[in-house]
């Protein structure tokens, strides 16, 4: 494997972009390969068996096209198939789960929220970790509907802030002081919750610690990129290229592909 193949990305949509943002920031130098799978969103409301076909779909086209490590940039994806996937196929996988551990381990109040899918709050992955942290009380919520409304584009309306109101105002009922964002996609909403979350109740995301951890895998694996010549960043979707464009403000070619 060489050092200058790429990253490989995937997840249900444009939501894993966020995570691409932090690890382009990290690791300047890595090419890159993103792949939205936005025909097939949401994952979340898809059984374990199909979101496990859908995973090894998309990263056998990343391995097609010589990625050397891939990245599962889908909550969903990588509770319910991450697994599965390090068991068939030779190459790193960095996953991707709701940073309960630091919001738990900080919570004064010793209850948190977290606003996921239904396939991630319904995962084995999630309740194994979700039990080690016997004395927080963890309030879950299922973003019905927040991911159709991003991948349409919608996240600075009306609509989408009513939903958020909906979902965050119990939590705050119940004394919640951090809420942990189980979603890819749920970060570009981050302006929208904050006008509705007192601003004592911390937001985290896990776009950071994902970016980290694949730096650390790389250099484990002797992959890390230190040339900086001709840095490609390529992007597909196999539905509404609009939307994934304006997400990346336009700074990026983004490719449809029937996949």
């Amino acid at each position: 494997m060489k050092k200058n193949n790429p990253i490989g990305l995937f997840d249900s949509g444009i939501g894993g972009t966020s995570i691409w943002k932090e690890i382009n920031k990290l690791l300047p130098l890595e090419n890159s390969i993103y792949l939205a799978d936005s025909k097939n969103a949401p994952y979340g409301l898809k059984s374990k068996d199909e979101i496990i076909v859908l995973s090894k779909k998309n990263t056998e086209i990343l391995l097609n096209r010589n990625c050397k490590i891939i990245v599962v940039a889908c909550n969903t994806a990588t509770t319910n198939a991450i697994k599965e996937l390090r068991s068939t196929y030779d190459v790193p996988f960095i996953g991707i789960e709701p940073a309960i551990k630091p919001a738990a381990n900080n919570s004064l109040t010793h209850t948190i929220g977290i606003l996921a899918t239904k396939g991630t709050l319904n995962s084995d992955l999630f309740h194994k970790t979700s039990s080690l942290f016997e004395n927080v009380k963890i309030v879950e919520q299922i973003g019905y509907g927040l991911v159709q409304l991003i991948e349409n584009g919608d996240i600075d309306t009306p609509e989408m802030f009513n939903l958020l109101k909906s979902y965050l105002n119990p939590m705050i009922e119940q004394n919640i002081d951090f809420l942990v964002l189980g979603c890819s996609h749920y970060p570009y909403l981050i302006p929208q919750i904050k006008k509705i979350l007192p601003s004592k109740i911390k937001i985290i995301d896990s776009g950071e610690a994902v970016a980290i951890q694949t730096k650390k895998i790389l250099n484990q694996n002797g992959l890390l990129n230190n040339s900086n010549t001709e840095i490609k960043n390529t992007f597909f979707t196999n539905s509404n290229p609009k939307v994934l464009t304006e997400i990346l403000n336009n700074q990026y070619k983004v490719i449809e592909e029937d996949f």
